[in-house]
Formats: structure tokens, sequence, C-alpha cells
């Protein structure tokens, strides 16, 4: 059987559309695939990664996931917690350039049990992120 779904597309609002695009797409490099501007002032940037998975957690595993990367909770759940991680080649370097472009570090790098190098950010934008980086090849998800 065929997969059904051919894209997936993570809608993100943001006050500072421009902090967040030059975040998005200069900082951290997503090629921009497309841009469109409507009337009232409203503006669409579609930035692309190679490959894209939903991964869907429980609380628990959310509780984990803060404990293991930053030592505390910090996932927010309000109306629901959506993190966005990036599989990275480099989790420190990418962690400081992301960091002098404008996040805000809430942990550094820290291993994981599943082997990967994660760090935790505050994204322009208010959406939290993961830089990770796999330490062995073939590895799970984040």
């Amino acid at each position: 059987m065929s997969n059904p779904v051919s894209q997936l597309r993570l809608v993100v609002e943001t006050e500072d559309f421009e902090r967040a695009l030059e975040f998005y797409r200069d900082v951290l490099g997503l090629p921009e695939a497309e841009s469109y501007e409507g009337e009232g002032g409203a503006r669409v940037a579609i930035l692309t990664v190679p490959s894209a998975t939903l991964e869907l957690s429980n609380p628990a595993q959310i509780r984990l996931i803060d404990d293991v990367e930053v030592g505390r909770p910090v996932a927010r759940s309000y109306p629901l917690s959506i993190r966005v991680a990036f599989e990275v080649e480099d989790a420190a370097v990418t962690t400081d350039r992301l960091v002098a472009g404008g996040a805000d570090l809430v942990a550094a790098p820290t291993e994981t049990p599943w082997r990967s190098l994660n760090a935790r950010l505050e994204a322009p934008g208010g959406l939290q992120i993961t830089a990770f980086q796999e330490l062995e090849k073939g590895s799970d998800s984040e």
C-alpha cells in the first residue's frame, strides 16, 4: 500500500515574522522553497528539510525527554506541547550558531540514553526546538 500522505507541513504562527524567517532560513539554514504575500499584510514562507517525521509522544515521554535534555520540565503543555527537532551534523557547533543567531539556550548539548547529543533552545517566534546529532549511525529518533 502506498503512503496517502506526500508532504508534512508544520505551520507555526509568529508575531515577529521577519526575525523567525531570518532565524530558520539564514541561521539554521533551511532553504526557502516558496513565499507569498496577501491582503492585510499576510505573509508565509515555506522552508524545506530533506526528511520529516511526525513523532507522537505521551506526557511521560515528554517528561523523560525534558529530564534528559534539560534536567527539569520545560515543555509547554497549553493547549498541547509542540517541539521541533532538527537532526544536525554537529550539535555543539549548531547550538552555538543558533544562539548567536537569536535563539535562547534552554540546555546545552547533552548525551541521551538513546545515543544522541541533544540541545534545547527557544527559537525566535516562541517555538521550542531541539538540535540533535546521532552519535551512532542507524540510531532511531531523538
